[in-house]
């Protein structure tokens, strides 16, 4: 029998017409009431603009979410349980609810209040880089003040976060097959969060964590974890910390993972898991249909 870890994609994996398909489910019928009386509108209607309305930062955390947490509530359903979870940025926190550790609203509110915060943090800047000289690469950030390694995706991977300045003058020093500069809002995984970080931390302080049912691999720390209060530690550090994705993704088989399930819109982690451990088997779970012909 498999043994699975279930991974939640984060922003960059939104969609025109994600969770479309579920309306018709009553569980998700619940649960995008429940979404709409937290958030104040309907994920549907956001998530079927045709102006891509879902890609805004302040609606797309919130959405993915939502569409996650019912993909996540359908498959529990059928019986269906993970092995370990994990979660990219804003996808941690499925992989916490998932996990047991708060209840679908408490983490919808923290959610909303997180895109928020990092919405209005407008300073800064972030990139892409595929193809490059990981050596060259880090010496070049090491040697730039105001840039920093947010995502370390997978070996061919990665995304820089900083100052326009330092980000741009990293790009331009390093030989890579691309740099492409990212649709975002500010700065993520970086210092340059530590405001909003401050901010969220008051938010996220009071919200009461239970411990996990299984393991945790957050993004600042891949070791597995199921203590609230570490799990809690570990989220208030990702606003201004790297995610370790690449590290998250060799320390599955350690902990006898054969199986990874990515849970959400696209193919980003399975794609990003590809490249890192090629051994794993891979699944997609983003719409109804594969949740139905879903085997486990």
């Amino acid at each position: 029998m498999a043994k699975a870890a279930w991974v939640f994609p984060g922003q960059g994996s939104q969609a025109i017409g994600m969770g479309t398909d579920l309306a018709t489910v009553s569980l998700a019928q619940e649960r995008f009431a429940e979404a709409e009386s937290v958030l104040g509108w309907s994920v549907l209607d956001v998530t079927q603009d045709p102006d891509d309305k879902v890609s805004n930062t302040l609606y797309t955390q919130p959405c993915l979410y939502v569409i996650e947490s019912i993909l996540t509530d359908l498959l529990k359903a059928q019986g269906h349980r993970p092995a370990v979870v994990a979660g990219h940025s804003l996808g941690e926190y499925v992989a916490l609810y998932a996990a047991g550790v708060f209840d679908f609203a408490a983490g919808l509110a923290l959610v909303q209040r997180r895109a928020e915060l990092m919405d209005q943090a407008s300073d800064g800047m972030m990139a892409a880089l595929l193809g490059f000289d990981a050596d060259e690469l880090n010496a070049k950030i090491e040697a730039t003040p105001g840039v920093v390694l947010a995502n370390d995706n997978n070996p061919g991977q990665v995304v820089i976060s900083g100052t326009p300045a330092a980000v741009t003058a990293v790009m331009e020093g390093v030989k890579a097959k691309r740099a492409v500069k990212l649709n975002v809002s500010g700065a993520f995984h970086s210092p340059l969060m530590a405001e909003a970080a401050a901010a969220f931390e008051q938010v996220l302080n009071p919200v009461p964590f239970a411990n996990a049912q299984v393991p945790v691999l957050s993004n600042v720390d891949p070791t597995p974890a199921v203590d609230a209060m570490v799990l809690k530690q570990r989220l208030v550090q990702q606003m201004t910390g790297s995610v370790r994705w690449r590290e998250i993704t060799l320390a599955l088989p350690e902990l006898g993972i054969d199986t990874v399930v990515e849970v959400g819109p696209g193919n980003v982690l399975a794609g990003l898991t590809k490249r890192t451990c090629r051994d794993l088997a891979l699944s997609n779970v983003g719409n109804l249909a594969q949740v139905e012909g879903f085997s486990g």
